[in-house]
């Protein structure tokens, strides 16, 4: 009778001729320890993909989003697409910042000394600072620039945003208006009052993303001010987003023009605790409520692991 050694040997001999086509990376973002904060894939310089590639391999890893990068490791300067399980994404925070925490541990930087990464995004081009200590532990912080305030609503708009994200006009924050403010994206910062109101809120409208089109955002955020707390849905309502890096810049920005925050001052953001991810984004806005100058927004980032695909999705028809 066959041993069970001699049995398992052709299977590990099989396993050991498989090419690698691509590898990656999975950290979690907005967190110091794993299996927390907003996961991710990075993967650093792939064989050549088509978009349609990109967006099947992000689809069949299921992370909320997967960043490519190219040219990683030659002059510090990143060229970076991101895409979600729907669409390639003009920016995205968590994505930028994880990826470049993996670079600062695959380029061998010193414990405590600082790398500055530039990635050249499709909307824009950011500027990333990480710094890693002896553990191996690394945190990464994006300047985000100066933020764009898009729109302000009015006191008439307040029942009409309340109920379109389920809630009741009371439910707002009753000395703060929304806001629409940009450092890339467009958002409708959403002040709540109280926790309560952050737990009920949802996305109730199926033509939300029109709805939004009306004061000149693509996306919302909800906010408790008191409690430095947020939420994020796609527009569907069905999904929701983990940390929203590109809405925390926002945030800052926000927290500032309100009195909120003062210039300078670092802000611990939470976000993910309804959907059993807890994240912590630091932001800080810089200048004045009259005039704010730039917003940086950073966090931890946990190693996970690293996998390899073996196949690449087909190449389409032209």
């Amino acid at each position: 009778m066959p041993t069970l050694t001699s049995m398992s040997a052709p299977t590990h001999q099989a396993e050991a001729v498989l090419e690698v086509a691509a590898r990656y990376h999975h950290v979690d973002v907005f967190t110091d320890v794993a299996y927390a904060g907003n996961s991710l894939t990075v993967f650093v310089d792939p064989p050549h993909l088509s978009t349609a590639q990109m967006s099947k391999i992000t689809k069949e890893l299921r992370h909320f989003e997967t960043i490519f990068l190219t040219s990683a490791a030659v002059r510090g300067t990143v060229e970076a697409r991101v895409f979600d399980l729907h669409e390639e994404l003009d920016f995205a925070g968590h994505p930028v910042l994880g990826a470049a925490a993996v670079l600062h541990r695959r380029s061998g930087v010193p414990p405590e000394e600082e790398r500055e990464w530039t990635f050249v995004l499709a909307a824009r081009t950011v500027q990333v600072t990480t710094r890693g200590d002896a553990a191996g532990h690394v945190s990464a912080l994006l300047d985000q620039g100066r933020p764009e305030l898009i729109h302000r609503a009015s006191p008439s708009d307040r029942p009409a945003i309340a109920a379109a994200l389920g809630l009741a006009e009371g439910d707002l924050d009753p000395a703060l208006l929304p806001e629409v403010i940009s450092t890339g994206l467009k958002y409708l910062i959403v002040p709540v009052s109280g926790q309560d109101a952050l737990a009920r809120a949802r996305i109730t409208r199926p033509d939300f993303d029109a709805f939004l089109a009306g004061f000149g955002a693509q996306f919302a955020y909800v906010l408790d001010p008191a409690g430095i707390e947020g939420r994020h849905w796609n527009n569907d309502g069905l999904l929701e987003d983990i940390a929203t890096g590109s809405a925390a810049g926002c945030v800052a920005a926000y927290l500032l023009r309100q009195g909120l925050a003062a210039g300078g001052e670092r802000v611990h953001l939470s976000q993910g605790r309804f959907v059993g991810r807890p994240s912590t984004i630091t932001v800080t806005a810089y200048g004045t409520p009259d005039a704010v100058v730039r917003v940086t927004v950073g966090g931890d980032i946990a190693v996970v692991g690293t996998g390899s695909l073996h196949v690449l999705p087909p190449l389409e028809p032209q």
